[in-house]
């Protein structure tokens, strides 16, 4: 039987509605079983805060990626990029298939604003080699950003090997698409949606905010793998749990 992947990349707001209205994360799991995606990427996660522990009943008791996991994707990765007194968040990763390796890397350029690359090898069935994964939530600023994608790239071309099948997703905050020429070049990775049948390329999609996307900030790429479809999921009922669109690919054995 032919290779099949689902994959999927959400920023989560923390589990928490667009300008923190209504906290969100219970709707927020429900959302990403129905989508279904065999791996996700997700940004903005909370491991832990105290506070929101105190003033909501519901609050899980676990970590979010645990809690968003649980019972569904058999392994969660997580990656703690902002500490502060109360709690922290960062990166995570759900995979229906067994993650074997993981490892956060500090790509912090602005005291203030603290960054990491959530890298983890999975093991797919079907797959003669392990899949690489990371997970990115870049700067506001393209200064820092610029730096971000360097040590990104570096990281891959250093532990990835030239023919192992990748995937990096995220929120890139890539404006004026800047990163495109970067990860196309250095690393020959492909834009789901610039490489999908009868799209143009070069296009990543609009997805912030998700009530009616603009700006095109979040992306998967992929590399070693054939795009049979790629969606974005904005608009309700998306548009009640974060500020960003979700957005997903199927993906195919090349």
């Amino acid at each position: 039987m032919a290779l099949t992947l689902h994959v999927a990349t959400y920023n989560i707001h923390k589990g928490f509605s667009q300008f923190n209205r209504r906290m969100v994360v219970h709707e927020l799991r429900e959302r990403l079983r129905e989508l279904g995606a065999d791996i996700v990427f997700l940004q903005e996660v909370q491991g832990l805060h105290l506070g929101h522990a105190e003033r909501h009943q519901n609050w899980p008791t676990q970590p979010q990626h645990e809690f968003l996991a649980e019972a569904v994707w058999q392994a969660a990765a997580y990656g703690r990029n902002m500490v502060y007194d109360h709690g922290h968040h960062g990166n995570a990763i759900l995979s229906r298939f067994p993650i074997i390796n993981q490892h956060n890397q500090d790509v912090t350029h602005l005291r203030f604003e603290k960054r990491g690359l959530l890298h983890c090898t999975v093991e797919v069935a079907g797959l003669q080699r392990p899949l690489h994964c990371v997970c990115v939530h870049l700067s506001l600023f393209g200064r820092s950003r610029r730096r971000q994608l360097d040590a990104l790239a570096t990281r891959i071309e250093t532990l990835v090997p030239p023919g192992a099948p990748l995937l990096v997703a995220g929120d890139f905050n890539d404006w004026r698409n800047h990163a495109h020429d970067l990860l196309a070049e250095r690393l020959g990775l492909v834009e789901v949606f610039g490489a999908r049948p009868g799209h143009a390329t070069g296009r990543p999609p609009r997805s912030f905010p998700s009530v009616l996307p603009l700006f095109r900030l979040d992306r998967i790429y992929v590399r070693g793998f054939a795009v049979t479809k790629s969606e974005v999921h904005a608009g309700e009922p998306w548009s009640r749990i974060s500020d960003h669109a979700a957005l997903s690919a199927h993906l195919g054995g090349c």
